[in-house]
């Protein structure tokens, strides 16, 4: 009669635990139903991009942390201006000055227009290159560097190569049309990374307006072509960019942006205008916030590409004079340039649209 009681007891101890586990398993069945929610809340959510390739880097580690047709090569258009600037650095000084030569004022180019015989500083000429994106300010100062652009096109690609990219080649500082020049996503982000390195280019690309003048006298406003600068969503975040527009290429930008005080790069090639240009970029931002926030995993998208369309139908037809002059030149041939650290010539080997 004693132990009755002490089992029932027992039992209603037992039934109290059993109940006491299943609302546990309930509550952690919750937990990780809405943890698998939360991480995979992005997948229905990957950014919807236009252009024929595009690309986001994680400036810290290197990480790709979203791709699509990331080693296609494509024809740069004027983001080829970061090359241009970095080997301009590279061999003068800044207060230097630049007198624009009748090539240089009859190239196609943006406004404003420049005069044969104007003078500029190689520092303004920058600005007006990379704010601007002006082609004239680009042939003017390869002429400067290496006597002519065709000279000044064999540093381009020593420069890149030094980089340890081999799927970009340059024939033309502005990024006008030219045969066999073409760089992919993932190698222009990376000339952005290391054109950073450079102070006058990462201030440049970030300032919105700038008046310059000639030596002549002459003022100049000019805006940047980056309308991401004055987006409201990233404007105290954004570090700047090159844009680009060929018929060939479409329209296209490298850009830099700071998530959570860690460097993004994206980089799209081939926009079919410029509003989705702006809207490629800004949803590469977004997803990259996403993966680095461990929301979502990064993403790798291959297309089927027409590399038809990629070709300029102008030099796909016929070449040019200047095109079979280049091809008959030498794989390896010496240049002169000018040095910012001595006033002698250098020697360097190498291996060899108007809109912006």
């Amino acid at each position: 009669m004693l132990i009755y009681p002490k089992f029932l007891v027992t039992i209603k101890l037992f039934r109290n635990m059993k109940k006491f586990l299943y609302i546990c398993i309930f509550i952690l069945s919750l937990l990780l139903f809405a943890n698998f929610n939360l991480s995979n809340a992005s997948v229905s959510d990957i950014p919807e991009i236009n252009a024929i390739c595009a690309v986001a880097i994680d400036g810290k580690t290197g990480k790709v942390l979203f791709a699509k047709n990331p080693h296609l090569k494509i024809p740069p258009a004027s983001t080829v201006k970061l090359v241009t600037a970095m080997v301009v650095l590279d061999h003068l000084s800044l207060s230097d000055k630049v007198k624009i030569s009748k090539k240089a004022s009859q190239t196609p180019s943006v406004s404003p227009k420049l005069y044969e015989n104007e003078v500029y500083t190689v520092k303004n000429l920058l600005y007006l290159m990379l704010m601007k994106s002006s082609n004239q300010a680009a042939v003017a100062l390869a002429e400067a560097v290496a006597g002519s652009e065709e000279n000044f096109s064999i540093l381009m690609n020593k420069k890149v190569y030094s980089l340890g990219l081999r799927n970009s080649h340059f024939v033309t500082a502005s990024g006008l049309p030219a045969p066999n020049q073409y760089t992919t996503p993932y190698e222009l982000a990376i000339i952005f990374y290391e054109a950073l390195k450079y102070p006058l280019i990462k201030e440049i690309i970030n300032t919105p307006v700038k008046i310059i003048n000639s030596e002549t006298g002459r003022t100049l406003v000019i805006k940047n072509t980056n309308k991401l600068l004055n987006d409201p969503e990233l404007k105290r975040n954004i570090i700047g960019g090159k844009t680009g527009f060929t018929r060939a290429s479409k329209h296209c930008l490298v850009n830099g942006v700071y998530i959570n005080n860690r460097l993004v790069i994206t980089s799209v090639l081939g926009s079919p205008n410029r509003d989705s240009l702006w809207k490629d970029s800004k949803n590469l931002i977004s997803f990259s916030k996403l993966v680095l926030m461990h929301y979502t995993t990064p993403v790798y998208i291959t297309t089927v590409v027409n590399n038809s369309v990629l070709v300029n139908k102008t030099f796909k037809k016929s070449r040019t004079k200047t095109y079979k002059k280049y091809k008959k030149r030498k794989k390896y041939k010496k240049i002169s340039v000018k040095s910012k650290n001595s006033s002698m010539a250098k020697s360097a080997n190498t291996k060899s649209n108007k809109k912006s």
